[in-house]
């Protein structure tokens, strides 16, 4: 029994060993160098991922509140992935760091409390998990000691989580209160449209939509992207956010299907307001790292259309969508996060003549922009577009024309990086850059991630032949 409860829990123990292992190594009486250090990590990262695609079972434990499915092991995988591509693509920027083994003390203790989060059956372990991955994320925010902005971004996060949290349990002391249960399938057997539990829902929903900075409580997503490192900006951008919403649909999907008419009419909402604002807000940036904020913000919208499907199809395109925006995403960050190591610059006005200097690396930025615009054939086409097709099994017309819109609009803001990398001249432009083999690895991870995910169809069916609503 012993065994199978460890075997269940594989991915949070590889994480906590090697939380424990860096630890150890931080605290012993030989030091080890910074580069040995990176090295280190990314090679127990990568044996990490490797060992999350083999031997998992499925099961349940701790009285049905933590369960392990075939789609629960994915979606831990693709946040360990996520990980190791961050990891390798920061390596710059933690090499010059005298806080590397806290860095990723810290960015492994965020994960676990997803991992946790992720196979929670009951809104009890669901908190614990929510507060264990939040927590430690306002330290990594912080991590740039010496940096004003980023005490201040730390500071807006942690304000704002702890509002969030707070609507959040309250939500959950309602339904507890009404129900006299936590557990999500007794909550979906009781689950009424009552007053009071449709108010507990809402503020529970309230409670998710900061987290994945949905409108309209995305107000501190942009400041808290600009002023933290551009690794934990990335880590934030994926990893957190993917985490909470691979959470979202099986919570809805699961404890609040009986209500779904209501939850529905709330996704509609808050989705087209999402994508239009942050779309809006997204023209107006100069800031690379906000740009991209206001650019997830807009994302968050499509994937809400696809969870407002309620299908199997739904909850598919919701996950496929969060793989094609991880290498997406991740490809535009490893670029903004080299050229921000090396040269300090961060602006889209920085960029102008960047194919001319560093062509590779305006490719790789150029094909994550086109990916997260939905241009074919880059994976993210298909992403929004089994997105849309599922949030269209509700036949609701207006929400995919708006949604089509939105992708025109957003074609414009995306277009414009590329034209100041490809079209646009400058006197000063950034001088030719040194990848390093482990960046390199990353991006080219990132780019095969773009281009095969959305032309070779075999990701999407495996992930629609693993989920059991």
């Amino acid at each position: 029994m012993t065994s199978e409860i460890l075997i269940l829990m594989k991915f949070e123990l590889m994480v906590i060993i090697i939380l424990f292992i860096i630890l150890f190594l931080k605290i012993g009486q030989h030091k080890m160098s910074t580069a040995t250090l990176l090295n280190l990590v990314n090679i127990l990262l990568g044996i990490n991922f490797a060992v999350g695609l083999f031997g998992n079972i499925s099961g349940e434990a701790f009285g049905d509140m933590f369960k392990s499915t075939p789609l629960i092991h994915l979606e831990k995988n693709i946040l360990n992935l996520a990980v190791l591509i961050i990891s390798l693509q920061s390596r710059e920027w933690l090499s010059t760091h005298k806080h590397v083994p806290e860095f990723y003390v810290i960015l492994l203790a965020s994960l676990s409390g997803m991992f946790y989060m992720i196979s929670a059956q009951n809104m009890f372990m669901f908190y614990l998990g929510l507060e264990l991955s939040t927590i430690p994320l306002a330290a990594l925010v912080n991590f740039d000691l010496l940096k004003r902005r980023s005490g201040e971004a730390a500071m807006k996060f942690i304000i704002s989580s702890a509002f969030s949290s707070g609507i959040l349990l309250f939500g959950i002391s309602l339904l507890y209160g009404a129900l006299g249960t936590l557990n999500f399938e007794d909550i979906s057997v009781s689950m009424t449209g009552e007053p009071l539990l449709i108010l507990s829902f809402v503020m529970i929903l309230a409670g998710f939509a900061f987290k994945m900075s949905a409108v309209p409580f995305h107000l501190w997503t942009a400041d808290v992207y600009e002023g933290a490192p551009v690794a934990v900006t990335a880590y934030l951008s994926v990893v957190s956010k993917g985490a909470i919403i691979f959470v979202f649909f099986s919570v809805l999907y699961g404890a609040f299907q009986n209500i779904f008419i209501s939850w529905y009419n709330f996704l509609f909402l808050i989705s087209v307001l999402t994508m239009i604002t942050g779309n809006l807000f997204a023209i107006r940036q100069t800031n690379l790292k906000r740009f991209l904020a206001f650019s997830s913000i807009a994302q968050v919208g499509f994937i809400l259309i696809g969870i407002s499907g309620n299908s199997t199809e739904g909850a598919a395109a919701s996950v496929f969508f969060i793989v094609i925006y991880l290498f997406s995403n991740l490809g535009a960050f490893g670029v903004i996060s080299l050229v921000s190591a090396k040269t300090g610059k961060e602006n889209i006005s920085d960029y102008k003549g960047f194919y001319k200097t560093n062509p590779l690396l305006a490719w790789v930025l150029a094909l994550s922009l086109f990916s997260l615009a939905g241009i074919p054939p880059t994976a993210g086409f298909f992403g929004k577009f089994f997105l849309l097709m599922s949030g269209g099994g509700q036949n609701n017309t207006v929400l995919i024309v708006i949604a089509a819109l939105n992708m025109v609009v957003s074609l414009y803001y995306y277009l414009k990086v590329v034209k100041a990398m490809f079209m646009d001249s400058n006197d000063n432009p950034i001088q030719k850059l040194d990848t390093g083999f482990q960046a390199g690895l990353a991006f080219i991870i990132c780019v095969v991630g773009v281009l095969a995910t959305g032309l070779f169809g075999g990701c999407y069916e495996y992930i629609f032949s693993i989920i059991h609503l």
